[in-house]
């Protein structure tokens, strides 16, 4: 293997390469990954050895360093190695979503070629058991079966034949497409050194180890599967424990199966699947949890209750409560944002929630009046910036820094902080101010430590209170016949231009009226007025990210359409 010119040793190259020498690897499970025969257990030093080959078919077909390949593909072996392929080879890596739900291909179709295109991608390596739903088109790159850069097929050449190429700390080892829950997606930019800082960072906050076993459904085309559950094991040598979404979404007790099968000691998932995992739980027997030390809950907001119901349900297999592990991230800083000190669990701040509506200001209950009578809101500390950012809060017009309680827009800065996004100047100007990174979301720090409160252009003004639509949703996913994570409410133009509340469910009921009078008395006990409407809607057509996050800026437009698919109620 050539050396290069210029070689980093701390490179992400150099890292995968020192990885494949240990005695690690990665165990695949589920019925949608496991190998037709033979153990599922892979070594790193396997995947690094098919990765060469992979990288040399790319360099074979005239790709150079600094090229963008898009990879379609599930959850598998192939895609792991390919995407390892790529980064020997000095490219980037676009991992796309997949059509998850078969009522919205054409969409799909639309999405996956303007992103192929938006990432000037040279080459498209699609996996065989997706041919079918994507064709190029005139003006596409050549699209190629992910089967024909593997070790294996005809004319591949051998690991021996990759040529290593010289290090670049500024060259794109990542374009990660954000999730679109708030506008369209962007192709983030995540150079080598911005991956190998959060890397670094993420495990230093959260005092991973060599000795990790990480368990991870998570899809490989969102930010929290890719970097934190397979760039991290795959560059350090940590064992990792590999299923796919779909595996734990038609079975989510599967999740804790595997934790206690192989002893993992760090996993993750959005809030809606540590709800599923509950549920799972209680009609499980027999698990051991008590190898998990971090359960991180992450992607979307944490929902106290929701933690604490999970506690409750997995104590009794062996789990402690110090092992929930809330924190933030977001694909701009490649994946971890705030970490909270491992081992301690969830922390909450409690506070008037009609003051923060109302005032912007996070009144802790020691300052309430004994005798007021007050509406609480529990909010989850996320802990500190990991080690190279720094954040702050700021006046979300004026752009000055609001004291410790007050709400404002975060804003970041640091080692992890994405140059931008890909061929979008105007995006990447709107996401900078003074070399701050703009969030978007509203938060304040209490004694340095970082509270979220939600999105800035998902608040509801109501009677002069910025309600947070999360409150609703919650407050009506836990109504029987609605579906727990599948509710979105959203603002609209009111009477004399004030602004009103909508609330959209999907439920599973005989009695529609009971359950739209139910969730019209809740939304008024969260946001102080009456709803607008209440829309119910069939299950599995509240529309959501590739992620999994609701859209809530696309259910107004689709309930402004009159488009959405609402339940049949009998007459």
């Amino acid at each position: 293997m050539p050396r290069p010119q210029h070689a980093d040793p701390d490179s992400i190259v150099a890292r995968l390469i020192a990885a494949a020498e240990r005695p690690t690897g990665v165990r695949f499970v589920g019925p949608s990954v496991m190998p037709a025969e033979g153990d599922s257990f892979v070594p790193w030093s396997d995947i690094h050895h098919d990765a060469k080959v992979v990288a040399a078919s790319l360099q074979a077909r005239g790709l150079v360093p600094g090229d963008h390949v898009a990879i379609l593909g599930p959850t598998s072996r192939p895609l792991i190695t390919i995407i390892q392929g790529c980064w020997l080879a000095g490219i980037a890596s676009m991992v796309l979503p997949l059509p998850m739900r078969m009522g919205s291909l054409d969409a799909f179709v639309e999405s996956t070629r303007a992103r192929i295109r938006h990432g000037d991608a040279k080459l498209v390596l699609i996996d065989d058991m997706l041919a079918g739903f994507y064709d190029s088109a005139p003006g596409d790159p050549p699209l190629e079966p992910m089967a024909a850069v593997l070790a294996g097929a005809p004319d591949a050449p051998s690991a021996d034949q990759w040529v290593r190429p010289d290090d670049d700390p500024e060259r794109l080892v990542i374009l990660q497409y954000t999730s679109g829950s708030t506008s369209e997606p962007k192709g983030v930019m995540i150079p080598d050194r911005v991956l190998r800082a959060n890397i670094d960072a993420s495990c230093e906050a959260a005092e991973l180890n060599l000795d990790e076993v990480m368990v991870s459904w998570l899809p490989l085309y969102h930010d929290m599967g890719l970097v934190g559950f397979l760039s991290i094991p795959m560059t350090n040598g940590v064992q990792l424990v590999q299923a796919a979404p779909q595996d734990f979404l038609a079975k989510p007790g599967n999740w804790m199966q595997w934790i206690s099968d192989f002893g993992g000691t760090a996993t993750a998932g959005p809030n809606f699947a540590w709800v599923l995992a509950t549920r799972a739980l209680g009609r499980m027997e027999g698990v051991d949890l008590s190898t998990l030390t971090l359960a991180l809950s992450g992607a979307e907001p944490v929902d106290p209750n929701a933690v604490e119901a999970f506690v409750t349900a997995a104590e009794r297999f062996g789990f402690s409560a110090g092992s929930v592990f809330p924190a933030f991230g977001m694909a701009e800083v490649a994946i971890g944002g705030a970490f909270p000190p491992r081992h301690r669990g969830m922390r909450c701040d409690s506070v008037d929630r009609i003051v923060l509506e109302r005032d912007r200001v996070a009144k802790p209950l020691d300052l309430v009046d004994a005798e007021e009578e007050i509406d609480v809101r529990r909010l989850p500390l996320l802990g500190t910036a990991v080690p190279g950012l720094e954040m702050k809060v700021v006046h979300p017009d004026t752009y000055e820094e609001v004291p410790e309680r007050h709400v404002g827009e975060l804003l970041l800065r640091g080692t992890s902080v994405t140059p931008g996004y890909y061929k979008r100047p105007d995006a990447t100007a709107a996401l900078f101010r003074d070399d701050w990174l703009c969030t978007g979301d509203l938060a304040y720090l209490v004694d340095g430590e970082l509270v979220l409160c939600g999105r800035i252009k998902d608040v509801i003004i109501v009677g002069g209170r910025n309600v947070f639509p999360e409150d609703i949703e919650r407050a009506v996913g836990v109504l029987e016949g609605v579906r727990a994570g599948n509710v979105i409410a959203f603002g609209v133009e009111g009477y004399k231009g004030k602004e009103s509340v909508v609330v959209v469910a999907e439920v599973r009921t005989d009695d529609a009226d009971t359950v739209r009078h139910e969730i019209h008395h809740r939304a008024l006990d969260v946001c102080g007025l009456p709803p607008r409407d209440v829309m119910l809607v069939k299950p599995g057509t509240l529309p959501k990210t590739s992620s999994g996050k609701l859209q809530r800026a696309k259910c107004r437009e689709l309930y402004m359409a009159d488009e959405l698919e609402l339940v049949e109620v009998p007459s």
